[in-house]
């Protein structure tokens, strides 16, 4: 394990409070001091990070790496290179592989791939019920044992309240995180955009927000009746937000995450009939986007993800409603995070926090922050670099983004994983 030095850079560490520019020391995998040299410690690689800023890795708590099962769409190998090339350190992934994170040889199975990648921090969601159909409650305390971080739904419904109460009392028992996608699946009647303006333009089947509103509503209430902790996973709307503010008021132990495209992008800049922009939960209003950004400041939501979704190009061929939901967007969330930075929706430090320290805290691990002692997990990204979103840039196998061919500005130099840089821009 190589002892590296990473000098003259920016540091921003929001978990310590620090913004200061200064040097970096990393010795067996971990980080051994901030600014002060250690004693006898001698450098077997120097990064020069003068007018870079230095900051703890990013940890995505929503992603699709697709293997195994879907490997025409991506591989473990492929997706953790474009996550080692966007600054994220740490991943979480949904339970709706195939087969589906329900045993524990599965989960061994992930974590097996994950480290033949060489990027062993990859953390498998165990499903909350057998197959994810919502019936039958899965093995919690044997994935949790086998490597699993939470318990999570991914996108499929729990049949109804009895085995979702079931499911968050076995979870609290042995003090598991439920990620909980909240989305009322007869309500939303398979459909594929916000029910507004836009759907009755192009008649397209519609969501109302109201399918995320009451699978809220109802979830919360049973954390109440449960104690279980419970992280609401990608929210849209406005109202949602609300009732997580009002719950957090009371003293619920819950946290929240937005989609970074949430962030940016609204019913209206949809391209007719584009399934680019067929994401679930759909694109909603500007007023809904305004006011995930003022919760996102304010700290009603806790973090940003990516919510990575690789798909192949049939995948996306067809009539809008046919296709499937979802967008390529590990690569992006760096500078679309940097741009909530330059409107002033953000500042860096809270747009930073909501991507490395606030994670961590959400999933309970040692990670997240330059602290002497934790795994050096670090981030050297240039926040004036420009590069455009094409395939000479572009290293997840899933193309799909609405982004593609706009010039972004914000690109990652370096990425150390445990002390190993497993990123390094040419």
């Amino acid at each position: 394990m190589k002892n590296i030095h990473i000098k003259h850079g920016r540091i921003i560490d929001p978990a310590n409070g620090i913004d200061r520019t200064g040097c970096v020391y990393i010795a067996d995998g971990k980080i051994a001091a901030i600014d002060q040299q250690p004693d006898g410690f001698r450098a077997d690689e120097i990064i020069d990070a003068t007018n870079r800023i230095v900051c703890p890795g990013f940890i995505d708590l929503s992603t699709r790496l697709r293997e195994p099962g879907q490997n025409r769409k991506a591989t473990i190998a492929s997706e953790t290179r474009a996550a080692a090339s966007a600054g994220i350190t740490t991943m979480c992934i949904h339970p709706d592989t195939i087969p589906v994170i329900d045993t524990p040889a599965v989960a061994e199975l992930i974590k097996d791939l994950a480290e033949k990648a060489d990027y062993p921090q990859v953390y498998p969601i165990a499903a909350l019920t057998q197959k994810l159909e919502g019936n039958e409650l899965s093995s919690m305390l044997a994935l949790k044992q086998a490597g699993c971080i939470a318990v999570g739904n991914a996108n499929q419904p729990v049949k109804n309240l009895l085995v979702l109460r079931r499911a968050m009392e076995y979870a609290a028992s042995h003090d598991l995180l439920l990620m909980f996608r909240p989305n009322d699946y007869w309500l939303g009647n398979n459909g594929c955009v916000h029910e507004g303006a836009v759907s009755t333009r192009y008649g397209l089947p519609s969501i109302p927000e109201a399918a995320e509103t009451i699978a809220v509503a109802q979830c919360l209430e049973l954390v109440e009746l449960t104690g279980c902790r419970v992280h609401f996973g990608q929210l849209s709307c406005k109202r949602s937000v609300i009732k997580i503010f009002q719950a957090k008021k009371y003293g619920l132990a819950i946290s929240a995450d937005v989609a970074i495209h949430q962030l940016h992008l609204t019913e209206n800049d949809m391209a007719p009939f584009d399934s680019a922009y067929h994401v679930l939960p759909p694109l909603r209003t500007e007023i809904d986007k305004n006011y995930l950004r003022q919760s996102l400041a304010n700290g009603t939501l806790n973090s940003i993800c990516s919510d990575h979704q690789p798909h192949d190009i049939d995948a996306k061929l067809g009539a809008f409603p046919e296709t499937e939901p979802g967008m390529s967007s590990l690569e992006t969330l760096l500078p679309l995070m940097l741009k909530l930075v330059d409107q002033q929706a953000l500042t860096l430090q809270q747009g930073l926090a909501a991507l490395s320290s606030h994670p961590a805290n959400i999933l309970r691990i040692s990670s997240g922050a330059l602290t002497p002692g934790f795994a050096a997990d670090v981030c050297v990204f240039d926040a004036h670099l420009n590069w455009q979103v094409n395939a000479d840039n572009w290293r997840s196998m899933g193309t799909n983004t609405p982004f593609w061919g706009q010039t972004l500005t914000g690109r990652v130099t370096h990425t150390l994983q445990a002390g190993k840089i497993i990123y390094r821009l040419s």
